[in-house]
């Protein structure tokens, strides 16, 4: 089972969604960082179930425990091994769903690839899996900040029909998170919300689309032709549970462009390079250019809808399900942390990777 990801900066995840409890194994992390154990929590509980009135209820504090690689506050070069612990797990409530095929979920897949998958809550297939990616990521994200001054937001652009088009060399952090939408347009937030309330009291889902953007990433990152860096970026995050698309730059709305448009014209500033435009999205050739990295990342409507439907049993005999339990109308809100570790530790590995090429190898000064 693919549970590993990275090169130099190498992450295993483990755990269930209904079992003990979920966890990861870094290595690589370079020795003698400063390990703010706080920015670890932070963001695990930016990601935690039951934050606000539009996520599931299951009531988990998410404390991660750090169980060796770090002495005295620093990382220590050898491996990190992070721990959650399940606090609220109820694998009652799946019991009648058991030897039903839930429609869009992994359990017929899991079944014709293992011929064995857990029932309780999807296993490593649930959301919640993302608990160890984004405690791994939040110690990515202090590895760029302390080597490149690398800084990563991601928010929730649209939900449904309803978009912010927020500008990403604006978006601030606080602003993000000043809404429980994670939305930093305040009027598409509410908006958003209501839209998402609407929709959760008729026992159904909707989807949308999270931004993200790194900024300070040095010129240089990727690797072609397979390890480009916005190959990379897009495997991490459709990797993520219900995500299923994937935009670099201006994507898909770069086919509506003729070549004159798009190309991002060159220019001088203050003895360094940038691109007039970021219609690239900061990576060109599948290597970061030095300006902003700006992604998007399209997420389905949740699977688990609260409405009869029709499915099969294990045996292929026709069926009605309607599961019960706790989960989110939206995954959006919940979502916006775990794009940043998936940044986070994309970039991260990439940033090591490019120091071991280039053993003299300096960020170059990057565009804010």
């Amino acid at each position: 089972m693919g549970s590993t990801t990275g090169t130099l900066f190498c992450v295993t995840t483990f755990g269930e969604s209904h079992g003990g409890g979920l966890g990861a194994v870094v290595q690589g992390c370079p020795p003698g960082l400063e390990l703010d154990l706080d920015l670890i929590q932070r963001d695990l509980d930016r990601r935690r179930p039951g934050q606000s009135s539009l996520t599931t209820q299951r009531k988990e504090p998410d404390h991660v425990e750090v169980l060796s690689g770090v002495f005295e506050g620093k990382t220590l070069g050898s491996p990190i091994a992070l721990l959650v612990r399940n606090q609220d797990a109820d694998p009652s409530s799946y019991e009648p769903t058991r030897h039903l095929y839930r429609p869009s979920h992994a359990d017929y897949t899991t079944d014709s690839k293992y011929g064995i998958r857990n029932w309780q809550g999807g296993g490593r297939a649930s959301a919640r899996e993302t608990v160890a990616r984004v405690a791994a990521g939040a110690i990515a994200r202090q590895v760029l900040s302390e080597m490149a001054g690398v800084e990563i937001v991601a928010w929730v652009d649209t939900v449904g029909e309803i978009s912010a088009g927020c500008d990403p060399n604006e978006v601030s952090w606080d602003e993000v998170e000043a809404s429980i939408v994670r939305c930093p347009d305040h009027g598409s937030a509410q908006k958003m919300e209501q839209l998402i309330k609407e929709v959760r009291g008729k026992g159904d889902t909707i989807g949308g689309v999270i931004r993200c953007v790194a900024r300070h990433v040095p010129a240089g990152l990727g690797d072609p032709v397979f390890d480009k860096l916005e190959a990379d970026l897009s495997k991490a995050m459709l990797s993520l549970p219900a995500a299923k698309g994937f935009e670099s730059g201006k994507g898909f709305r770069s086919v509506g462009m003729l070549g004159s448009e798009h190309n991002d014209a060159f220019e001088p500033l203050d003895g360094s390079i940038r691109t007039r435009t970021n219609h690239s999205g900061g990576i060109q050739g599948g290597i970061s250019n030095g300006m902003p990295v700006v992604f998007s990342v399209a997420f389905k409507p949740v699977a688990t809808i609260f409405q009869p439907q029709d499915t099969v049993d294990t045996d292929g005999n026709a069926a009605t399900i309607q599961p019960r339990g706790r989960h989110d109308p939206c995954v959006l809100p919940r979502a916006v942390p775990m794009v940043e570790a998936g940044a986070a530790l994309v970039l991260c590995d990439h940033l090591l990777r490019q120091r071991a090429i280039r053993g003299d190898f300096q960020a170059r000064e990057t565009v804010p």
